[in-house]
């Protein structure tokens, strides 16, 4: 029987309880991790996303965490470490969505997009490095196509992912040669539920058409991705994956 490739090692996933992060803390405990994630207010989907890992066979733990916060992302690395003795990879995933004209985009909802997507990784990062760098772990954020080409009525949204590549880059040398840092950048994902911006069937039908690939991506092909950055040679570091089906190329 051949060994799962994370096999003994511990990740963190915030935002692990739904959506995108549901789907890429799934993927790492099938790959052979203990999986912890962090949720705000998503308690019952955490809930039911730590029964799924268990039911894997591998220690699950959910973590009450509010990425924007030192205090609380302080806590929450330290819940994991109490709970699982280690850390080997981190996937910042928790981030907020939303659409605005930038000519009445408010203060309040530009501060709430970069709280959550660029301030939070930064935290989260900041505070397991000690941990990941004993383990000569792995950090993976969820970027977004976004960040890659300006949308002009997600001007907040794009800036915050913009804003990740390049922290991204950044982290990759800060932290090197211990811990790999890269990032996923999907394109249009089609989620089970509606999303929380109010996109519609016709928006995902618009984009699909205008993919090479002639449909949108799944949230499991996102966190595909994720296990390539996460078992892939170490060699790989400081990198932008685009998981779009070429609409970047549109």
């Amino acid at each position: 029987m051949t060994t799962p490739p994370l096999s003994g090692k511990t990740a963190l996933v915030t935002g692990g309880g739904r959506r995108i992060g549901r789907a890429i803390a799934l993927a790492l405990a099938n790959a052979g991790a203990d999986v912890a994630i962090t949720y705000l207010t998503s308690n019952s989907d955490a809930t039911r996303t730590v029964a799924e890992i268990a039911a894997l066979g591998r220690k699950a733990l959910a973590v009450e965490c509010d990425v924007r916060s030192e205090a609380s992302a302080h806590n929450a690395i330290s819940e994991v470490i109490a709970g699982f003795g280690r850390l080997d990879l981190l996937v910042n995933s928790a981030a907020v969505f939303s659409t605005a004209p930038l000519e009445s985009l408010s203060l309040e909802a530009w501060d709430t997009v970069f709280d959550t997507n660029t301030r939070g990784p930064f935290l989260m990062a900041r505070e397991a490095l000690p941990h990941l760098r004993s383990t000569e772990g792995r950090i993976i954020n969820i970027g977004s196509l976004g960040g890659l080409k300006a949308w002009a009525t997600h001007a907040h949204y794009s800036s915050s992912k913009a804003a990740l590549h390049t922290l991204t880059q950044a982290m990759a040398k800060s932290f090197a040669p211990q811990v790999t840092v890269n990032c996923v950048a999907p394109g249009w994902i089609d989620l089970d539920e509606k999303s929380m911006s109010g996109e519609t069937e016709s928006a995902a039908q618009h984009f699909a058409q205008r993919t090479p690939m002639q449909r949108n991506g799944t949230a499991e092909e996102v966190a595909q991705a994720v296990l390539f950055f996460a078992t892939g040679p170490r060699f790989v570091t400081g990198q932008i994956l685009a998981v779009d089906g070429g609409l970047g190329l549109a």
